[in-house]
């Protein structure tokens, strides 16, 4: 795994759904391939996705009740990657075990453990309860060709939405009038936050209609790209504890799949309408623009590349600096 990933964390590996519904899931996660599969019992396995003796891909094999067979010899691997079976002797060859990941589920998202197993700390895995409070949700899982903190950087300053999502979100110049604010934690977290008063009700907001409202969006972010987004309106001049509020929830997750391509994880309101406006935010225009970032950077290192900082920037920047510092502190640990 290369030194740019963060390895004392938690990343998405996927929608539990995804694995529920397939026998087998292969995904490439930090620049490895990994298998996921559903045991028997409920949980969930995330062995490295390529046999020691051939390199075959083992979703290319079979399952036998929780384990694995390769496709290619019939070597089996049980969930924590241990090979268990040789069919041509009782002697298990030196160095047939597989690497494995600790895998969580948790609020219908599946989580892995990118550093030892052994190391894992589930209370540290970030606080998602709310998509367990909503009404139920499609959820979605896109791939873009750029590296995770172009992406970070995008949801970490909303105000690219006037102009990259102009016709989409018509919101007319709004977070221009408004207030930016972003904030940091002592547990690392990341807020990125505008307010706009007296302005046009956001479409989701139906309640509101034509009136006036005061309107916010809050992003919250944790390492290595884990977000989280509301959207609020209130009446212009009410308290956000009014019950005329609106809000709309959302998870944004970003895994790197490579130092140049990410797995993007979010959801929206079912129906053909609704996620057909989704797809074209994110496939028409998010990826265009993100894409050709990453083109033009080619590799570059993002400070050395001496980029310009608004007043926008203060969250991303955060985040970037956040991410800088647990590397090298990673780093120091390793060499002791």
């Amino acid at each position: 795994m290369s030194d740019a990933y963060i390895k004392n964390v938690w990343y998405m590996a996927a929608w539990q759904e995804e694995v529920d519904e397939a026998e087998m899931m292969p995904r490439k996660l930090l620049d490895i391939d990994w298998l996921l599969y559903k045991l028997e019992n409920g949980g969930y396995a995330m062995i490295r996705d390529r046999c020691p003796h051939r390199f075959a891909p083992l979703h290319m094999g079979r399952r036998c009740g929780d384990l694995i067979e390769c496709g290619y010899h019939g070597l089996r691997f049980a969930p924590d990657g241990k090979c268990v079976s040789n069919p041509f002797s009782d002697l298990i060859p030196p160095g047939a075990d597989l690497p494995s990941r600790k895998i969580v589920a948790r609020w219908g998202i599946l989580w892995f453990w990118a550093g030892e197993p052994s190391e894992a700390d589930e209370e540290a895995i970030p606080d998602f309860a709310f998509l367990e409070e909503t009404a139920p949700m499609a959820q979605k899982h896109i791939r873009m060709d750029a590296n995770f903190e172009i992406l970070s950087d995008n949801l970490m300053d909303l105000s690219h939405v006037e102009f990259v999502h102009r016709d989409s979100f018509q919101s007319g110049g709004a977070l221009m009038k408004g207030r930016h604010e972003a904030r940091s934690e002592d547990d690392g977290t990341i807020w990125s936050c505008w307010s706009v008063e007296d302005v046009a009700a956001p479409r989701f907001a139906v309640p509101l209609a034509d009136a006036p409202a005061d309107r916010w969006t809050r992003m919250r972010w944790n390492a290595p790209a884990t977000m989280f987004l509301e959207v609020g309106a209130a009446p212009a001049g009410a308290e956000r504890t009014d019950p005329r509020v609106c809000r709309l929830r959302n998870p944004h997750i970003i895994t790197p799949e490579t130092q140049t391509t990410s797995h993007y994880f979010y959801n929206c309101f079912p129906g053909p309408e609704s996620e057909a406006f989704a797809k074209r935010v994110f496939d028409e225009e998010d990826r265009p623009i993100l894409e050709a970032v990453q083109r033009e950077m080619d590799g570059q290192d993002f400070w050395e590349m001496r980029p310009v900082i608004l007043n926008v920037d203060a969250g991303a920047v955060r985040a970037r600096r956040r991410l800088s510092k647990m590397r090298r502190e990673e780093a120091e640990s390793v060499a002791g």
